[in-house]
């Protein structure tokens, strides 16, 4: 198993990093398109004469207008992200920032691991939960961050601990968690117009059905789109709204899942201890549930929340990962709570 995983991994996730900042403009003015049809769906503006095209030609008027706003709208939903992303993350989480005052064994670890190969040393943080996990968050140098559990500090011994730690700076030095952030702002705004765009559907049809089909009475060359161009124009930006919302996911069940194996590669050839990375992995599953953002527990060491089949799943299952460390790392599989630590 190599140090840090293949360079072409590090090349690849700084690629897809650029990929999806550069278009996320483009799917968010798409986006914008589909919420001006559904608009004009529901209200029954339209253009021209034909009753089928007019809400569409109206649609295309309204983004020409705007999206100058929408461009800029994405610039400053990345500005405010790339200032306040930890900030988020925390609250989300509940995790706090501690230094080596208030856990000395957890800074010193986490130091010396740093200081042998020369890494720049990360923020150190706390989840006060008594789930057993850790992830890593970041952007660049200086940025860079590792949180752990309570609950894994209570649970691991040192050796353990280090394994998850040097797990953790790995994902760092692979760039795994640059390209993570991103696609945690990327989703989230696709989820928030997804929502939105339902709620107006629903909101917008107790509206059509209480007014009494007054916009299908209304003439179409008059500004005013009959009922099937309207019901057309509904389905159309529901279809482009679902279509940008199934890439974003794609997107993000499409990071690949050999991160978390170079990570725990990284992490014996940190520690030269592929027995301490088994028997972590072996005390934190079944234990790793944590409370937060889907989004955010496809950071965590390990993701139990899979809400789809295994083919989507965002992390490979422990039990492979622990394999692959007894084929290629030489790692000794013991019972749990058998192990040479315990």
């Amino acid at each position: 198993m190599g140090a840090y995983g293949l360079q072409t991994h590090i090349w690849n996730n700084n690629w897809k990093s650029v990929l999806l900042m550069a278009g996320f403009p483009i799917l968010l003015i798409l986006l914008l398109y589909a919420l001006f049809l559904l608009f004009a769906g529901f209200s029954g503006v339209s253009v021209g004469p034909d009753p089928v095209a007019g809400p569409f030609i109206w649609a295309a008027d309204a983004l020409a207008q705007s999206w100058p706003f929408a461009v800029a709208g994405a610039i400053l939903w990345f500005g405010i992200a790339y200032v306040s992303y930890q900030g988020i993350i925390d609250a989300a989480t509940g995790a706090r920032r501690v230094e080596r005052s208030a856990e000395p064994k957890l800074y010193n670890l986490l130091e010396n691991l740093c200081i042998s190969r020369g890494i720049t040393m990360p923020a150190l943080r706390i989840m006060e939960t008594d789930a057993l996990n850790a992830f890593a968050t970041g952007l660049h140098k200086g940025q860079y961050s590792i949180t752990v559990t309570r609950g894994l500090m209570n649970t691991l011994n040192d050796q353990e601990i280090e394994a998850v730690l040097a797990h953790e700076l790995t994902h760092i030095r692979n760039s795994d968690v640059r390209l993570l952030v991103i696609s945690v702002v990327f989703v989230g705004i696709f989820s928030f117009v997804g929502e939105m765009a339902f709620r107006s559907l629903r909101f917008g049809g107790a509206s059509r059905s209480s007014s009494g089909g007054s916009s299908s009475r209304s003439s179409s060359s008059g500004g005013r789109s009959d009922g099937g161009g309207a019901i057309i124009a509904i389905l159309a930006a529901l279809v482009i709204i679902a279509i940008a919302y199934a890439l974003a996911i794609v997107i993000r069940f499409a990071l690949s899942r050999r991160r978390e194996y170079l990570a725990d590669a990284g992490a014996v050839e940190l520690t030269k201890n592929p027995d301490a990375m088994i028997s972590a992995l072996q005390k934190i599953s079944g234990n790793a549930a944590v409370d937060a953002p889907s989004e955010v527990r496809e950071m965590f060491i390990e993701n139990p929340h899979s809400e789809f089949a295994s083919l989507f799943a965002t992390h490979p299952p422990i039990a492979k990962r622990i394999k692959a460390l007894a084929q290629y790392a030489g790692g000794r599989v013991e019972a749990p709570g058998k192990g040479p630590w315990g």
